[in-house]
């Protein structure tokens, strides 16, 4: 048997605590709002509006039932431990159940307008040749293995390789709920310091990557911001990275430049041309929001703190693999001295130090 019962009590004043920040009562109204407008027999008139509904009908029910299991699992807990005991045999529970509540408590952060949405991280090389477009490369991996431990499902949209290594640019999509708000604060220069793989002398190199990070929107997500056909200019051609033999065959890959701002965006991996229209669209709304959001307002709130764009002027991270291993958060000041571990995607201590700083 072990004493336990400040574990429990805490976990217990914890959970009243989300709850509260939760809003339960509101969130099941909004879920009653949501199931009714989803049996309107017009609904599937616009499919993807429909689309919409549908996943934030799921995404709401999956929260409430969470919290719902979390608020069961410690009055359970809580029962066991009215003498101040809990049994060996539940510790597991009590661990996991900290572990759950920690997670929505991160969660908990993720409440401005577009964290729910899918993300569009685009990386680009910058100082260091060879080097810089492998560190492109390791960084898409990284993002790649987080959004796997996460559940997120992730597309590349748009990569132009390195002539040795890696990439000089690459643009990918990740869905699944709060991708946006998660890895929205990864945006900014990021400095690799390493013996470089690629001369003899294997010399100490610092290289740096660009990492820009949009929410994917839609049109409804924009109500006033017009994107008139007018303004856009289509181009299309064969895709150069593989796809299939159809995609080789055929044009599906596009090229969007809306004409007012020369603002250029490029996808291509999908195998229908309507696909790579849709996410080339959706790439640009996001791209001009950001810059509507600049304009209109020099020192911009971002959806938590201060909005600080992608630039390479604003150095977020250094990892260092030679003389030392250290990856350190140069704004929140979280650290890591398992640099290959942070690199295989284990980024959470960053990601939350981001939300909660």
């Amino acid at each position: 048997m072990h004493n336990v019962d400040l574990s429990v009590n805490n976990i217990t004043q914890r959970l009243e605590k989300l709850k509260r920040a939760f809003d339960l009562e509101q969130k099941e109204k909004d879920f009653r709002g949501l199931e009714e407008k989803s049996t309107n027999p017009d609904l599937w008139s616009d499919q993807e509006k429909a689309r919409n509904l549908m996943k934030d009908l799921n995404e709401l029910k999956e929260e409430i039932e969470y919290i719902k299991k979390l608020q069961s699992d410690a009055e359970t807990l809580a029962g066991f431990a009215k003498e101040g005991q809990l049994p060996r045999e539940l510790l597991p529970d009590l661990i996991a159940l900290d572990k759950g509540l920690s997670q929505f408590e991160i969660k908990s952060f993720l409440s401005e307008k577009y964290d729910k949405k899918n993300c569009l991280i685009s990386i680009h090389a910058g100082q260091g040749g060879v080097e810089a477009m492998d560190w492109v490369g390791m960084l898409f991996r990284m993002y790649i293995r987080y959004s796997e431990q996460q559940g997120f499902k992730s597309l590349t949209v748009d990569t132009s390789p390195g002539e040795e290594a890696g990439y000089k640019s690459i643009t990918f999509k990740l869905e699944g709920p709060f991708a946006y708000g998660y890895l929205k604060n990864e945006a900014g220069t990021h400095r690799l310091v390493r013996q470089s793989p690629f001369n003899a002398d294997s010399l100490r190199q610092t290289s740096f990557a660009l990492v820009e990070v949009l929410p994917e929107l839609e049109k409804e997500d924009l109500p006033n911001l017009e994107v008139k056909d007018s303004d856009l200019e289509w181009q299309f051609f064969r895709a150069s990275s593989q796809g299939g033999q159809n995609v080789q065959k055929v044009s599906t890959a596009v090229r969007l430049k809306h004409i007012p701002t020369d603002i250029v965006v490029t996808a291509q991996t999908e195998r229908f041309q309507e696909q790579n229209r849709k996410i080339a669209l959706n790439l640009l709304r996001a791209k001009l929001w950001l810059r509507q959001k600049a304009e209109t307002d020099k020192k911009v709130k971002s959806l938590k703190g201060e909005y600080r764009p992608a630039s390479w002027g604003n150095q977020i991270r250094s990892y260092v693999l030679h003389p030392y291993k250290l990856v350190k958060d140069l704004r929140t000041g979280a650290s890591s001295q398992d640099a290959q571990k942070v690199l295989d995607g284990d980024i959470g201590l960053f990601v939350e130090a981001g939300l909660t700083k």
